[in-house]
């Protein structure tokens, strides 16, 4: 090992940077672990970096998010000490970090973030959820954000999104960096309408992708096509996505029955794969009304856009900057039954539309939202972030 007034050797003047990424990884699958994931797996990623990586999820499961208990305290202690010994033995030009943004999660994310700084790292953090500016104003949070943001970089997975940290982080220290997604296959695979319906049958397909949460927008969207049924629309809405503790496949179908919308709602349950291409392969319009508090941006935008579908979206979270309203899909306001339906209708009623916006929709995929450009996007930033 040489000392810092050695010369340096030739293996140390072409040696990759060393960066060590502190972030979620599944299981539990969430957006954030699955881009964890891709960066853990990225040729680009770690040939350009000695990169060195740390799993930060204490949960076991998605139910287990947000929960605490003895286990999980220790488990924190024992990452701590984890994190702690991989700085002093890597000894990294830049650490990485994917933190919570409020909450009990946020104070243990601060204890780490806190500890990185006294040991002399140099930090950026991503964050892929949001929440700074619902608790800003609780004196404890307010103190800690103040300290937690000094001196770091923020990655951010949207320009619409800084105003959630724009009371602690100067616009000069946020970077911007949208998700990206592995690009399928899209093949001609047996489409969802021919598993559902009879070939002579041409009615369309709407598709739901996402756990039957009621802040992703089920109840909402299911109001709405009773509305659309009321107005005598034909269509087949298809719901893929896992049972939770607040709505399982039981109480879905009870919902389903009690607006009279038996045969025009499907509910299939979680899909992967080749299975869940199908219903997108399938599909007509894409909708997914999210009112969900931590919702920042939804990769099963980026996938119904891959493969040509228009989306109706709400303008929650980072959403404004996947989906251009009015071009590639609509957004809609929170909550609203009847801009919704009006928006499904319009789609519904126009199959030139519905095309020109699924077309648009994929250019801006491929332009932005594949995995390739996310990976390159992430190589420049930390490669103009690495502390020399």
């Amino acid at each position: 090992m040489t000392t810092d007034s050695a010369p340096f050797s030739i293996d140390e003047i072409f040696m990759k940077p060393k960066i060590l990424f502190i972030m979620h990884m599944p299981p539990p699958v969430h957006g954030a672990a699955m881009v964890g994931q891709y960066i853990h797996d990225s040729k680009l990623i770690n040939g350009e970096f000695d990169s060195h990586y740390i799993n930060l999820t204490t949960a076991k499961n998605l139910q287990d998010i947000g929960k605490v208990g003895m286990r999980k305290l220790l488990d924190f202690f024992k990452l701590v000490k984890k994190i702690r010994h991989e700085v002093k033995v890597v000894k990294p030009q830049l650490v990485y970090v994917t933190p919570n943004a409020c909450g009990g999660a946020f104070y243990k994310d601060f204890v780490v973030v806190q500890m990185l700084k006294r040991m002399g790292c140099h930090v950026v953090v991503h964050y892929h959820n949001k929440g700074v500016a619902t608790r800003q104003e609780k004196w404890l949070d307010n103190v800690l954000y103040k300290r937690f943001f000094k001196g770091i970089k923020v990655i951010l997975l949207s320009e619409c999104l800084y105003e959630d940290v724009k009371k602690y982080v100067d616009r000069g220290d946020v970077l911007v960096c949208g998700n990206g997604i592995p690009s399928s296959a899209i093949e001609s695979l047996v489409s969802a309408s021919s598993v559902m319906t009879s070939s002579e049958d041409k009615v369309s397909h709407l598709l739901f992708l996402s756990n039957l949460l009621i802040s992703k927008g089920v109840v909402v969207l299911l109001d709405s096509l009773k509305v659309l049924k009321e107005k005598g629309c034909r269509f087949v809405c298809d719901f893929v996505g896992g049972e939770t503790v607040e709505m399982d496949a039981a109480m879905f179908q009870a919902e389903v029955v009690k607006r009279g919308l038996e045969g025009m709602v499907v509910y299939h349950g979680r899909k992967y794969g080749k299975d869940k291409e199908v219903f997108l392969n399938g599909a007509d319009i894409f909708v997914f009304p999210t009112f969900y508090h931590n919702e920042c941006f939804p990769l099963v935008l980026l996938e119904a856009m891959e493969h040509g579908l228009p989306c109706i979206s709400t303008t929650e979270g980072g959403i404004p900057g996947i989906v251009d309203d009015g071009k590639t899909g609509f957004l809609v306001p929170k909550h609203d039954v009847a801009v919704l339906a009006d928006k499904i209708q319009l789609l519904l009623n126009d199959s030139v539309l519905r095309c020109k916006m699924g077309k648009a929709g994929r250019e801006k995929f491929e332009k932005e939202f594949t995995l390739e450009v996310f990976e390159k996007r992430m190589v420049e930033i930390l490669s103009n972030n690495v502390k020399c």
